[in-house]
C-alpha cells in the first residue's frame, strides 16, 4: 500500500523528531555518569548541577517555541489531509522534549570544552561576550549568528565560578584555577 505524499511527509517528520528527542534524552540521562563529581576540579575546571526552576528560566524561549510548534499544525490537519495520529505523536514527542528541557541538568567547564545538555562543545566553536549577572550565561555558537544561542543555567554562585573560568580562558589565566598536586 503506497502512502500519499502528505502522509509520507508527516510520518517522515514524526520519525525525525522521534530520533532527535530519543537521542537528546539518552544524552541527558547519561550526564550523571559523565559528570560524576560536582564543584571545583583539580584541572581547574568546574562542574555543577541546576534545578528544574532554573532550567525553565534558562530554556523559556525554547519552551514557548515548542508550544507554538505543537499548536501550529492543528489548523491545517483537515485541509492538508495530514493523518491526525501523526500530529498527535508529533505533539507527544515535542512534549517529551519539553520535559527534557525542564529536567535537572549537570554541566561542566574544562580548559578545552563546555559540557552542557549531554554534549561537549569545544571552546573554539563558542563565542563569549561576558556576563553581567543574572540567571543564565548565554554563549553563541560561532558561525550561527543569533540562531544558535547556548544558554547555561545554575545558581548565582555556580554561574560566578563559570564566568570567572571563561574569563580566565579568554585572558590565558586558566592556571589560576588549577590545583597543585599533593605528591
Amino acid at each position: 500500500m503506497a502512502l500519499d505524499q502528505t502522509t509520507a511527509v508527516a510520518w517522515a517528520v514524526v520519525c525525525l523528531v522521534a530520533t532527535i528527542v530519543l537521542y537528546d534524552g539518552y544524552r541527558l540521562l547519561r550526564t550523571k555518569e559523565e559528570i560524576s563529581s560536582l564543584g571545583a576540579l583539580s584541572s581547574g575546571g568546574y562542574a555543577w548541577e541546576s534545578d528544574s526552576s532554573r532550567e525553565i528560566m534558562r530554556n523559556g524561549t525554547s519552551l514557548i517555541t515548542l508550544g507554538i510548534m505543537m499548536a501550529l499544525p492543528w489548523p491545517f490537519v483537515e485541509s492538508s489531509g495530514t493523518p491526525v495520529i501523526s500530529v498527535l505523536l508529533y505533539d507527544i514527542l515535542l512534549g517529551i522534549h519539553c520535559l527534557w528541557l525542564m529536567m535537572t541538568k549537570r554541566y561542566a567547564i574544562s580548559r578545552t570544552h563546555l559540557f552542557a545538555d549531554g554534549f561537549q562543545y569545544p571552546w573554539e566553536s563558542l563565542r563569549w561576550d561576558e556576563w553581567n549577572g543574572g540567571n543564565r550565561i548565554v554563549l553563541q555558537r560561532k558561525g550561527w549568528w543569533i540562531f544558535a544561542p547556548l544558554p547555561i543555567g545554575g545558581s548565582l554562585v555556580d554561574l560566578e565560578q563559570v564566568a570567572a573560568r571563561i574569563e580566565a580562558l579568554q585572558s590565558d589565566e586558566w592556571h589560576l584555577f588549577v590545583k597543585e598536586s599533593e605528591e
